[in-house]
């Protein structure tokens, strides 16, 4: 009976997650699913910490996880490196910077794929949200409400459905790279939105079920979460640039919040009337986060209301910074692309 159950490669990019990976690898190695059905591949990418040591001291005890080199360095050429080494049925791809809160997640997901025929699995990744009042824990509020994702993606779901699994998707079928190849590796962030995307317009269907969910750490200061969000804007724009069909209105209300926030008091200084511009839309913008902080703040029972204002604005001005930034990049690499052809043709 054990053999005839799906195999199933974990795929783990990572680069320096020492206080995490230890905490990870175990949550997968006590699965309950049959240790001679999986394995688990960590695709380091250089790690200059004590990663790759403690991979290994793991390894020797449990023979299923496997340190690979990861050249590339980042998180896409790392899920390559599991995609293309992994001899499973059923591919899962778990970041090192996470939790699993039970011994049934490799099993949950045999049964997603049986009972939904689907190709690829889509999760929720709630939050792993700490006791104390700190910041990190007004981040993950902030984060997990309506103001602090996309209103078109389903991370944070608890329903089982049929979904997009742009935003969501963490499983396939081996079936899924035969047809589409690999994961984008020259993208530094949103490789798993422009892979997913291809996985959706070659018509796989896509299960999503909570029973799947892994959960994820927030980050724990101000740096830390507007450092994330702009490598997201810059990938996302790139995204965009690639797959110009789903640009729409929605992606550039963060880049429109960045310039009324750093032009509008310039404006405003030049003329009065770039003043009454500039107000109504901030005051407006201003009360909508605030209104919804103070909701936050009394639904949590503490006292995070400017927390999470501030939350919110760095949320907001890393993206629409790093959409223009990545906006930008793109545009600049198209010109000189195109001045290099064209010296070519000349030559």
């Amino acid at each position: 009976m054990k053999s005839q159950l799906p195999f199933i490669t974990v795929v783990m990019p990572v680069r320096n997650e020492e206080p995490f990976i230890a905490q990870i690898l175990h949550d997968l190695v006590i699965q309950d699913y049959p240790r001679d059905r999986y394995e688990i591949i960590v695709a380091d990418g250089e790690s200059t910490d004590s990663t790759r040591r403690i991979v290994k001291d793991i390894a020797q005890s449990h023979p299923q996880v496997m340190l690979l080199p990861n050249p590339g360095l980042l998180s896409g050429s790392g899920r390559n490196v599991g995609f293309q080494n992994g001899k499973g049925d059923f591919f899962l791809v778990v970041d090192g910077h996470c939790k699993i809160k039970d011994t049934q997640l490799l099993a949950n997901l045999v049964d997603c794929f049986q009972r939904s025929n689907a190709q690829c699995l889509g999760r929720p990744q709630p939050f792993v949200v700490p006791e104390e009042p700190t910041l990190q824990k007004a981040i993950a509020l902030a984060r997990s409400s309506p103001l602090g994702h996309s209103p078109e993606s389903f991370i944070h779901s608890n329903k089982e459905a049929f979904v997009s699994p742009v935003s969501v998707g963490c499983a396939y079928k081996r079936e899924v790279f035969d047809k589409i190849g690999f994961v984008d590796h020259t993208f530094r962030a949103c490789e798993d939105v422009e892979f997913n995307y291809r996985v959706e317009k070659a018509g796989f269907n896509t299960f999503f079920s909570p029973k799947t969910a892994v959960y994820y750490y927030p980050r724990e200061n101000l740096k830390g979460l507007f450092q994330q969000l702009l490598r997201y804007g810059e990938g996302r724009i790139r995204f965009t640039f690639k797959h110009p069909e789903t640009i729409n209105l929605n992606m550039f209300l963060p880049q429109i919040f960045i310039a009324g926030v750093f032009l509008g008091p310039i404006l405003a200084l030049m003329t009065k009337t770039f003043l009454f511009l500039y107000l109504p839309p901030f005051l407006l913008y201003f009360g909508i986060v605030t209104i919804h902080s103070i909701r936050l703040s009394l639904g949590s029972g503490l006292p995070f209301i400017l927390k999470l204002i501030l939350v919110f604005f760095v949320i907001h001005s890393s993206l629409g910074i790093g959409l223009i930034k990545g906006g930008l990049k793109c545009l600049l690499n198209r010109f000189f692309d195109n001045r290099f052809r064209q010296a070519n043709k000349k030559a």
